[in-house]
C-alpha cells in the first residue's frame, strides 16, 4: 500500500533527478565540432579557399586555446571577427579543447615562397635588423615551429598573406592580444615591403 505521507519526498527527488537530467550536457564527437571550422580552415586544417583564413594544422595546442578564448566577444583582449565570435560563443571548454588536441597533432601543408624579396625577408627572418628588430627565430624557432609551452605559434608555411594581414594589424592597433605585447612594438618598425618579404619568407619555411 502507498504511503501517501511519503509523496512530498518522492516529488522533490523526481524533481531533482529530472532537472538534472535535462541539464546533462551530451558530449559532441570531434567530428560534429569540426564540421564548420573546415568550412573556412580547411580539410584537415590546411585552408586552400582563401589564403586570408589560416591555416590550423599543426598549430600548437597553447596558441589555439588563446585564439578562441581571445575571439570570445567577453575577453579583455578582443580579436575582432563576426564570424569567429558567433562561433565561439556556441563552444564548450570541453570543445574548445578537443578542437586544440585536434588541430594541433595535424600535418601541417607549406606554401612556396616567392623569390622576390626573399633573402630580405630571410635576412629579417634570421638576423632581424639595424632598427631594432630582433630575429623572428628567438622567438618561432629556426624552422618556424613556434614554442608551445610559451604560446609563441607556429608560423611555418603559414599563408603569407595571411601573415601580412597580422602583421599589419599588430603595427595599426587593430590587433592586442599578445599576451607579452611584443608584436605591435616589433610590427611598428617594419614597413609594408618588410613585411611582405618576411611573410613571404615564412610561407616556404620548413624543417
Amino acid at each position: 500500500m502507498l504511503n501517501y505521507k511519503n509523496f512530498p519526498f518522492l516529488f522533490i527527488l523526481c524533481f531533482l533527478f529530472g532537472f538534472a537530467s535535462s541539464h546533462v550536457r551530451t558530449e559532441k564527437p570531434i567530428k560534429d565540432i569540426i564540421i564548420k571550422c573546415e568550412l573556412c580552415h580547411g580539410t584537415k586544417g590546411n585552408s586552400t579557399i582563401n589564403e586570408d583564413w589560416p591555416k590550423l594544422a599543426g598549430q600548437n595546442f597553447n596558441y589555439l586555446m588563446k585564439q578562441m578564448q581571445d575571439f570570445h566577444p567577453s575577453s579583455k583582449h578582443r580579436r575582432k571577427n563576426a564570424i569567429m565570435s558567433s562561433l565561439i560563443i556556441t563552444l564548450s571548454e570541453d570543445d574548445k579543447i578537443k578542437l586544440a588536441n585536434y588541430y594541433s597533432n595535424l600535418l601541417g601543408s607549406i606554401d612556396t615562397a616567392q623569390t622576390h624579396l626573399l633573402s630580405l625577408g630571410q635576412r629579417i627572418y634570421r638576423g632581424g635588423d639595424s632598427k631594432g628588430v630582433p630575429a623572428c627565430l628567438a622567438c618561432h624557432g629556426p624552422a618556424g615551429l613556434g614554442n608551445p609551452p610559451a604560446g609563441f605559434p607556429r608560423l611555418s608555411g603559414q599563408h603569407a598573406r595571411y601573415i601580412v594581414t597580422q602583421l599589419k594589424k599588430f603595427r595599426d592597433g587593430k590587433r592586442n592580444n599578445d599576451k607579452y605585447q611584443m608584436m605591435p612594438i616589433i610590427s611598428k618598425k617594419l614597413n609594408d615591403i618588410e613585411i611582405i618579404a618576411v611573410a613571404n619568407y615564412i610561407s616556404g619555411l620548413y624543417f
